[in-house]
């Protein structure tokens, strides 16, 4: 069954001018049209798989539709399309929807056999589909950015290196230097990858293209013009270099004279040591779980495709017009940041009520109750025009890349994309915490109701050193003639959602994934290869490159944990190196009763190695897509995390000793450190508290597990409306719960700007110039971050931190009365307490 030459040009003749005429080879019938509708697939794409099917048995094909079926039947499906495969509406399947209803229908419809010619067709088309899956993605989001060949271009070249390990160094200093700022300031990957193309074109005209061999291995500063391979070595570099170290948190807990107060926690061999055990833990696990996360074609990572369709736009396109517009990308890039990078010292220096623009409080400035609803600095930021800071509007997700919907999704968008769904769980949220706060509830009334400070029966900020001994482990006698420790109304729906997140997102993964999670646990039993097990193009393509051992990916794992263990026991942490066999906040708790620094460990190990195994399978997966050799890779990730942990530890000394009232509420550069107070009333609730006194029976949250069971309830409903109302196949229920976990410190003010801005950007502009959306949306986002980023350095080190300020009403005024001093609902008693009296608090 082959093309003649006499065929295939009338084919791709009348393919090209849209015609809807069928193709014949062999048997082979199908039209193209159809198959472009019902595969969701381009001509190109098409014409390839069917040269490829000439070549596939009929034990092949019935094999992979037999896949198709297993893998992929469980994706959502037009429930009213039975039967009418050219009928399916597009809505939010990964896989065609029209593909898998012609496949069970193949398979199961005894009927069908009775019809040859239907039968035939129905056949033909799956055959075309059982190639295209067996030579290309089968997916068209991927199919759309990731070439099916691989390309025979160097990938770890001494400027890939050189680059990406600058990039690393300046991005871990920008990232840890403000990430005790609020709201914080970083940038990402993209920022580099951006940045990336005209350094390395740079270094491409001025290094000599001279070779030279070292050990048998002939290399070059210059080995020709800079490739998409190197361009995603320093992205991935990038991507696993700027994230900063978990453990100092920890650290900051335990030096500042405002929680521990243990000046030896400056020792720079215990903070490099328990930083670099918990980001390579998380890289080791990365690679042991590559089965699972990496490999299986269904392990789609969205995130990558627009960082590989970035990467195309330089290197596969001309500076072509779009809309009109002639400027490059560069050009564009360049513009933006020099526009924001002078903007931005208004909201952060100058006029900062641009950045909280808080003006329904300016009203009435003492209102406690108007400052609690519609504050931006300690209320809960109900407010229609809260800031025209850039850094605030992306401090829950950046909304340029929040929501890539289709032309169909358009006018559903509102509950389809991330950004909208993370909005309406905190606008869900929201009329919960002033219930909490106006009823008095937990005593919520005597506290701001909006912070994620930790508070006693006084009213004022909880002082641990007052429940602990001399060596912060809890006193119960101290505690008994103290206080306990109370939230506030915010800080207690969020501890509501993350009980109601972790078990919704078990049963999630249970209902939609379950058989991913089966595939990947009966590779992970199987002896068969990889090639075997995920039958995928890219797979076959990496198969030509050396693959890294599981047991160097273990060989990390284990120095890690050993490393960590030698820290914590070393030093006086009054620690066991058992907390690196990590697990939950509330086994920590209960196992470390009464030792904050052990839960925190004990902590940390759980959520960083959670958090950076899937950065880092992200990146592998990255390097999968893009057939970068898995060595270069690994090697990469692994030069970039002891770059990026040097330098932020660094920064963290400097921090630590160099930035005046670092961490305090009032700090006046915005250093108020919030996600370390976070973890401060984590330590104490968790950790010196325990959390039987706080959550246990007759404690005073106990009522708050049942967030567990009320999570672990709510997808089943969700997932059984799905296939009988299409509105429930856009709704993610733990992305939904999620947006309730914006509060304390963060409100409204942070997420409610961003869906105007999102809409503007992703749907009017998309769908009126999609070709200026295409070339210059990322580019201006991209532009704005790094731009931020470098102003915010600029200002700290030539006027803020030598303390010149300029004091003026545009400064004060957002800071002035109840939103700025976070006033209390209700006045403590005249007994100067609130509660259960001294040693009634268990």
């Amino acid at each position: 069954m082959s093309l003649s030459d006499s065929e295939k040009d009338p084919i791709v003749k009348e393919k090209s001018e849209g015609s809807l005429r069928s193709e014949k080879s062999d048997g082979l019938l199908a039209d193209i049209a159809v198959l472009e509708a019902d595969i969701q697939a381009v001509s190109d794409d098409i014409l390839e798989a069917a040269e490829y099917a000439r070549t596939m048995s009929h034990e092949e094909i019935e094999g992979t539709i037999d896949r198709i079926l297993s893998e992929h039947g469980d994706d959502p499906v037009c429930t009213t399309c039975a039967g009418k495969e050219h009928e399916t509406h597009n809505l939010s399947q990964n896989f065609p929807p029209a593909v898998l209803a012609a496949a069970r229908r193949y398979r199961y419809d005894e009927q069908l056999k009775t019809q040859p010619v239907e039968y035939k067709r129905l056949y033909d088309e799956l055959k075309v589909e059982a190639a295209m899956i067996k030579i290309n993605s089968p997916y068209l989001e991927v199919r759309a950015v990731v070439s099916n060949h691989d390309s025979d271009v160097p990938a770890g070249t001494f400027r890939a290196w050189i680059i990406g390990t600058i990039f690393v160094a300046v991005g871990a200093f920008i990232n840890q230097f403000f990430s005790i700022r609020f709201p914080g300031i970083g940038v990402g990957s993209n920022v580099a990858q951006v940045l990336a193309y005209p350094a390395a074109k740079l270094l491409e005209y001025i290094l000599p293209t001279t070779k030279y061999t070292t050990f048998g291995y002939t290399w070059s500063l210059n080995p020709g013009p800079f490739n998409p391979k190197e361009h995603m070595i320093i992205t991935i570099m990038a991507n696993a270099g700027f994230s900063t170290p978990y453990t100092t948190s920890i650290i900051w807990v335990q030096f500042l004279p405002l929680y521990f107060n243990q000046s030896w926690a400056t020792a720079f061999g215990y903070q490099i040591m328990t930083a670099l055990s918990t980001n390579f833990i998380g890289y080791g696990l990365a690679g042991l779980t590559r089965r699972f996360l990496v490999y299986p074609a269904r392990a789609v990572w969205y995130t990558n495709l627009s960082i590989i369709a970035l990467n195309r736009a330089f290197h596969h396109e001309k500076n072509t017009v779009a809309n009109g517009w002639r400027l490059s990308r560069m050009r564009w890039f360049l513009y933006c940041f020099c526009a924001m990078f002078v903007y931005f010292w208004f909201p952060n220096y100058i006029f900062q009520a641009l950045s909280y623009f808080n003006w329904i409080t300016w009203i009435d400035p003492n209102n406690v109750k108007l400052a609690g609803v519609t504050g931006s600095v300690s209320g809960l930021g109900l407010n229609p025009i809260p800031t025209f800071d850039w850094n605030q509007l992306v401090y829950a997700v950046d909304p340029a890349h929040s929501m890539s919907v289709t032309s169909y999704l358009e006018q559903t968008f509102i509950i389809q994309c991330t950004q909208i769904q993370t909005f309406l769980g905190a606008l869900i949220t929201l009329p919960i915490i002033l219930a909490i706060w106006f009823s008095n509830t937990w005593f919520t009334g005597y506290f701001p109701v909006n912070s994620n400070h930790v508070y006693d029966n006084t009213g004022a900020l909880y002082n641990v050193s007052r429940a602990v001994g001399s060596d912060t482990l809890l006193d119960a006698q101290l505690y008994d003639n103290y206080s306990p420790a109370y939230l506030a109304a915010s800080n207690i729906l969020i501890y509501g959602v993350f009980f109601a997140v972790y078990t919704a997102t078990l049963m999630h993964a249970m209902l939609y994934h379950r058989r991913d999670i089966w595939h990947g646990l009966r590779s992970v039993l199987s002896r068969r290869k990889t090639s075997d097990l995920h039958d995928d193009v890219h797979v076959r393509i990496m198969m030509k490159y050396k693959e890294v051992p599981e047991w160097q990916y273990l060989l990390i794992l284990l120095v890690a944990i050993g490393i960590g263990a030698a820290g914590i026991k070393v030093y006086p942490t009054e620690t066991n190196p058992a907390v690196v066999l990590y697990g939950a906040e509330m086994f920590g708790g209960l196992w470390f009763s009464g030792n904050a620094v052990a839960m925190n460990y004990f902590k940390a190990y759980g959520y960083v190695t959670t958090a950076h195994t899937l950065t880092f399978a992200q990146d592998l997966k990255l390097a999968h897509y893009m057939h970068i050799p898995p060595v270069v890779t690994f090697w990469c990730q692994n030069w970039a995390t002891i770059v990026s942990t040097f330098v932020c530890t660094a920064i963290l000394n400097f921090q630590m000793t160099q930035i005046q009232d670092v961490c305090t509420p009032h700090q006046i550069d915005h250093f108020t450190c919030p996600g370390t107070n976070t973890f401060f009333t984590a330590s104490v609730l968790w950790g010196t508290l325990g959390p039987k006194r706080m959550f246990g029976a007759g404690g005073i949250y106990n009522g708050l597990l049942y967030s567990f069971l009320v999570g672990a309830v709510l997808p089943i409903p969700f997932y059984l409306l799905r296939k009988r109302f299409h509105l429930f196949e856009y709704i993610h229920l733990p992305v939904i719960l999620s947006g309730g976990l914006i509060w304390a410190p963060g409100s409204m003010a942070n997420i409610w700007p961003a869906v105007p801005v999102a809409f503007f950007f992703n749907v009017f502009i998309k769908k009126r110039y999609l070709a200026w959306w295409s070339k210059y949306n990322y580019i201006t986002t991209t532009a704005f971050s790094a731009a931020i980023a470098i102003s915010a350095v600029v200002i700290f080190f030539a006027l803020e931190w030598p303390n010149v300020n300029i004091n003026w009403v545009g400064n004060t005024r957002p800071f002035d009365g109840c939103d700025g001093a976070g006033c209390p609902l209700l006045e403590i008693p005249e007994s100067g307490t609130f509660g259960p009296v001294a040693g009634q608090f268990h």
